[in-house]
């Protein structure tokens, strides 16, 4: 059953917009809470995802830490509430001037990406008079077979430090002054639905924790990321993903030491589900054997069928009527690339419906741009 949107709200509203529930922002982070009640783990939201300042306050009001890949995704979550004790700093080019400000906030770890790096944030926090805590992120080398934009664990990978680069990694940071090291951070990749790579990663992370306990070299957490993925095909049968699969996999196949801690960086898995982009028809064309349907939304303000060829349910809010026609749905941008669906099967479309791209609450608002002098997209909530 298709869910009900607002229609009589949306009429005064300009198009394109975001529109979010809330509501199952709420189920989702409580149905994550309740999975992990009990267990040495503790959940970081990957800010990259959605940094709508209402989504991150949310979020951040029910005690997650932030996982965060700039200075200023620093800055946002420190805005939203997110507290310094709990955020981890990834990216393999973070500046000084980044790197300074997580000092300055006492972050709780730097997830750190190659050697030179480590060297870089141990000499800036020897300035200022501080520890740094960091983590060093491994490249497992494990092929998560997802489009290869969001593969990020294999060796051709700009990501991590090689399992061959580990130790020296690893006793370069106990060596350098002003270095914490705290654990080691993982992560294979994005939009995982099958629990396979996961469980792979588990077997990566046991024979290096067994290695490293022969070199009497101990960890006190374990990153292992995040990467989850959702049912875009099925948003409101599958409206919530399967936390309880993937938590399990690691419950079973994670050989943790003994005090040893837990994090992942979920963003995906948290949003995805609760945003919607709403749209109107502008014309409906006919070409040869074509129909086009012309959105008033475009690769500017969700971009992600234009650069990973992905598929959003796309949903005729407006429809009353029983027919129906197959269609290309497609945007106003000045690139042939601007498509949001091709055949389309929807209820008679007129100038003027709104249409609804579900499943858009992950990497929809976050990566909108001002292409063609485009204004961003708002974005409206509902409890």
């Amino acid at each position: 059953m298709m869910r009900r949107f607002p229609l009589e709200k949306f009429q005064n509203l300009d198009t394109p917009f975001y529109f979010y529930d809330m509501a199952l922002l709420e189920s989702t982070i409580k149905t994550i809470k309740r999975l992990i009640k009990d267990k040495p783990y503790h959940i970081h939201y990957a800010v990259k995802a959605n940094g709508n300042p209402t989504i991150m306050k949310a979020i951040a009001a029910h005690g997650l830490g932030a996982d965060l890949v700039s200075g200023g995704e620093i800055q946002a979550a420190i805005n939203a509430g997110f507290k310094p004790e709990k955020m981890v700093y990834s990216g393999v080019g973070k500046t000084d001037r980044e790197i300074n400000l997580g000092l300055e906030h006492n972050i709780f770890c730097f997830n750190v990406e190659s050697i030179p790096e480590l060297s870089v944030i141990s000499d800036l926090a020897l300035k200022r008079g501080v520890v740094a805590n960091v983590s060093i992120r491994v490249n497992p080398d494990i092929d998560a077979h997802t489009h290869r934009y969001i593969t990020t664990g294999t060796a051709e990978n700009k990501f991590g430090i090689s399992v061959e680069m580990l130790v020296d990694a690893v006793k370069t940071a106990k060596r350098l002054p002003n270095i914490r090291l705290r654990g080691l951070h993982f992560h294979v990749g994005s939009q995982l639905t099958s629990m396979k790579p996961y469980a792979m990663l588990c077997d990566s992370v046991n024979g290096l924790l067994d290695y490293f306990d022969r070199l009497g070299i101990s960890f006190e957490m374990i990153n292992v990321g995040g990467g989850l993925g959702i049912d875009y095909d099925k948003p409101d049968v599958i409206p919530i993903a399967d936390f309880e699969h993937f938590f399990d996999t690691f419950a079973r196949n994670l050989k943790l030491r003994k005090n040893q801690q837990l994090h992942f960086e979920l963003g995906r898995s948290i949003v995805a589900q609760c945003g919607s982009l709403i749209a109107r028809v502008i014309y409906v064309k006919e070409n040869r054997d074509k129909k086009f349907v012309i959105v008033d939304a475009g690769m500017t303000d969700l971009i992600r069928p234009a650069l990973y060829q992905a598929h959003h349910v796309i949903q005729n809010l407006s429809a009353g009527g029983p027919g129906v026609e197959t269609y290309d749905v497609v945007g106003p941008i000045c690139e042939s690339s601007d498509v949001f669906g091709v055949n389309e099967v929807l209820p008679v479309c007129h100038r003027g419906d709104f249409i609804a791209l579900r499943s858009a609450g992950a990497y929809g608002e976050s990566m909108a741009s001002a292409y063609n002098m485009r204004p961003l997209p708002k974005a409206y909530f509902q409890k």
